[in-house]
């Protein structure tokens, strides 16, 4: 209890005992000795009071400081204790949930509606110095799923934003037409005819759902135990960063697939150049000199590139330079900020000759060029049935997801660009 509590409710007392003792007519001398004391004693706790008070103001500043930092890290330190094992006996057979797992559970279901138990993301990330099972490695680095889950994966690399949405959609207006420029022509002239200011609303929208499945045996509930759960993350990440990473870009737009960057250039209005030559540093250039000229990025270092490993094995074979060495490649890879090489990301070479297509993307005024959206956690749902004559356990993790574009010039799409 604190100090000033406790006064506080001592000065009540000697009130409720000065009453009792002032009330008397003829107080003995013993009584008035007693108020003397009482009233020495309620003058002295005054003082200890205002001092109580002081000191405590300073505690409550340095625990609310505390506070202010510690949700961030119990949240951390809660999603390092969620058991993903537990989840999967729940779902065999009715395990009771229990410790963190079952609070952060319980915290999701608040917050959604889920039709298995809700998984938090940050919960199949692969977490490194766990024990496995006998001669399986321990993961090197910990790559989280959408957003920090796979900081490494393409889609981060080039730009992409994770966005973390409750429930609904979510909407950035991008300005289309604003202020207009002129000069005055003579003493009497205007300064041109004002334009109205307008936008158009890019929209994430929960329409797509990607689900996981996995099958675990019976000898696998077993036997494995708690190496279950990194087995669980293991696919899980795998399968999810795979597939992200593909409609992200090749989406379709149809049969539930969000509409990929790439695959819907025209829809979102980004420029797409057909080379339709042997792939250069030249081409790679020339998207980037109408980067600059559109405002879009400041210089080559700016730039973002995603290439196929086919362009990469031709272009570092095509010497630019003879007497030095330099190739296309090192011309390349000198000038613009980064390059990510994908075969999952970007179509296969088609055509006589062969050819792919590459991306460029810029971040232009702290903007991201593309737009994730994730809703909510992971549903993971049970199907004990379908296994039924086996013993097994069929799981489904089913994620709503959703890709955007918000400025079409911070991307250009390169074609036809030749491997021969």
């Amino acid at each position: 209890m604190l100090d000033s509590v406790k006064i506080q409710r001592r000065q009540s007392e000697i009130r409720q005992s000065l009453a009792e003792l002032v009330g008397k007519e003829k107080p003995t001398e013993e009584e008035t000795r007693q108020m003397s004391d009482l009233d020495t004693e309620f003058r002295n706790n005054e003082t200890r009071y205002r001092a109580a008070l002081i000191t405590e103001d300073e505690e409550r500043r340095e625990a609310g400081d505390e506070l202010e930092t510690r949700s961030d890290k119990e949240w951390s330190d809660m999603m390092a204790r969620f058991e993903v094992r537990q989840v999967a006996a729940a779902l065999d057979h009715g395990h009771q949930i229990d410790g963190e797992t079952a609070e952060i559970v319980s915290e999701l279901r608040s917050q959604g509606a889920y039709t298995g138990i809700p998984v938090p993301w940050e919960a199949l990330e692969q977490r490194a110095g766990e024990t496995v099972s006998t001669g399986t490695p321990d993961p090197i680095q910990t790559r989280p799923i959408i957003d920090r889950l796979f900081p490494g994966s393409v889609a981060a690399q080039m730009g992409a934003q994770m966005i973390s949405i409750d429930h609904g959609e979510i909407e950035w207006p991008v300005v289309t037409q604003g202020a207009s420029v002129g000069w005055q022509d003579g003493e009497t002239g205007t300064v041109g005819a004002a334009q109205a200011f307008q936008t158009t609303d890019k929209a994430l929208a929960p329409e797509q759902t990607l689900g996981v499945q996995m099958k675990i045996t019976r000898k696998t509930l077993k036997q494995s135990g708690a190496a279950l759960e990194q087995a669980v993350r293991r696919d899980m990440n795998s399968a999810m960063s795979q597939e992200m990473d593909r409609v992200v870009f090749l989406g379709s737009g149809s049969s539930g697939e969000p509409l990929g960057v790439i695959a819907g250039a025209a829809t979102y209005g980004i420029t797409s150049t057909a080379i339709t030559a042997s792939a250069t540093w030249g081409a790679f250039r020339a998207a980037v000199t109408r980067f600059i000229t559109a405002n879009a990025a400041a210089g080559p270092g700016a730039v973002s590139g995603l290439v196929r490993p086919e362009l990469w094995d031709f272009m570092d074979g095509s010497v630019w330079d003879t007497g030095s060495g330099i190739t296309e490649w090192d011309r390349l890879s000198a000038k613009l900020g980064s390059l990510t090489m994908s075969h999952n990301a970007l179509a296969d070479p088609s055509g006589s000759p062969s050819a792919c297509s590459a991306l460029l993307t810029t971040k232009a005024g702290g903007v991201a060029p593309i737009f994730v959206g994730k809703w909510g956690a992971v549903d993971m749902i049970r199907d004990p049935y379908s296994d039924a004559a086996s013993g097994g356990l069929r799981l489904t993790a089913l994620a709503t997801l959703d890709v955007t574009v918000a400025r079409p010039a911070q991307l250009e799409l390169l074609t036809g660009l030749e491997l021969a």
